[in-house]
């Protein structure tokens, strides 16, 4: 498993890994643009922090898959 994810990790800093980068770094900003948006929004009602920041890792997380669903690999 450790060499699984070092090879994909080399292949991924020599820029062999993804076919279209700037399309997986438009994706991944668009996630975390949603994520932060949530998190700040929710962090203005007046409850414990950790309900904020919970709610907004789970609209990130389940949001991931759809945005990167056409995401291709060499």
């Amino acid at each position: 498993m450790f060499e699984l994810g070092w090879f994909s990790a080399k292949l991924f800093f020599q820029g062999k890994l993804l076919r279209d980068p700037m399309y997986f770094v438009q994706q991944t900003a668009i996630g975390v643009g949603v994520g932060l948006l949530s998190l700040i929004g929710l962090a203005q009602i007046e409850i414990p922090l950790c309900i904020p920041i919970t709610l907004s890792s789970l609209i990130t997380g389940a949001l991931m898959p759809f945005l990167l669903k056409d995401f291709k690999m060499k």
